[in-house]
C-alpha cells in the first residue's frame, strides 16, 4: 500500500476510534434503553446537538436518593464529584456528606448555581422521580451563553427489589459561533465529573441507609 494510502487508512481508523470513545464517554453506565427513551426535560431542547445519558444502580429506594439530588448546587450540597478539581478554578465547593434539611426546599423556577455567575433554572420537579435544571433561551431572543442546555436527574426502580436506577441526561444546543466547540469541551469535562458524581450519590445514599 502506498504511503498516502496508509496515512489515509490510519487517519480513518483513528477517527473511528475517537468516535467510539466519545460515544462511550457520553453514555457511561447507561443501558441501550435508557439511552434511547425520552426523559423529562427532553422537549425543552428537541433538536439537541449533543446528548449525554449516564446511569448507575443504587441499592436503596428512589425516595432515599431524592434528598441528595434536591440539595445539589454551589453553596448547597455541592456536586459529590471531584471537589479539589472544581476548587482549582476557585469555585469553593464542598460536597455534603449528609442530607441537610435547609437545602431540601426546592421549587419550580428556583435557580441552582453551578458557580457564582452560572445558574440553571428548575424546570421539572417531581419528588422521588425527576429533577431537571436548564438554561434555555426563548425563540427569537439572544441568550447570554453560546449554547442552551438541560440537565436531568431521573429516578426509576432498579433491576432488583429495593434498588434505584439514577439516570442523568445532558442536552446541548449551540446558539452562536464557537458554541459547538465549547459544547464538546464541556461534555468532555462532564464525563469525568459526572462519573464521579454518580458514584458519589450512590455511596452517600447507600451509606446513609446502612447507618440507619
Amino acid at each position: 500500500m502506498a504511503r498516502t494510502g496508509r496515512v489515509l487508512v490510519g487517519a480513518a481508523v483513528a477517527a473511528a476510534g475517537g468516535l467510539v470513545l466519545r460515544d462511550a464517554a457520553l453514555h457511561l453506565g447507561a443501558t441501550q434503553v435508557e439511552r434511547s427513551v425520552a426523559l423529562p426535560g427532553d422537549g425543552l431542547l428537541p433538536d439537541a446537538h449533543v446528548q449525554a445519558t449516564r446511569g448507575i444502580t443504587i441499592p436503596v429506594e428512589p425516595a432515599a436518593v431524592w434528598p441528595w439530588l434536591v440539595q445539589i448546587g454551589w453553596q448547597r450540597g455541592g456536586f459529590y464529584s471531584y471537589d479539589a478539581l472544581e476548587n482549582l478554578v476557585g469555585l469553593d465547593i464542598r460536597s455534603a456528606d449528609e442530607v441537610v434539611p435547609a437545602w431540601q426546599h426546592l421549587a419550580l423556577g428556583d435557580h441552582v448555581h453551578l458557580a457564582p455567575e452560572v445558574a440553571l433554572e428548575v424546570v421539572v420537579l417531581e419528588p422521588a422521580q425527576a429533577l431537571v435544571i436548564a438554561a434555555t433561551t426563548p425563540p427569537g431572543e439572544n441568550g447570554p451563553a453560546p449554547y442552551d442546555c438541560t440537565w436531568a436527574f431521573v429516578l426509576r426502580s432498579g433491576p432488583d427489589v429495593g434498588t434505584t436506577r439514577l439516570v442523568t441526561r445532558e442536552r446541548y444546543v449551540s446558539r452562536g459561533p464557537g458554541g459547538r466547540a465549547l459544547i464538546e469541551a464541556v461534555s468532555a469535562v462532564s464525563t469525568l465529573m459526572s462519573e464521579r458524581m454518580l458514584r458519589g450519590i450512590r455511596d452517600r445514599a447507600a451509606g446513609q441507609a446502612r447507618d440507619a
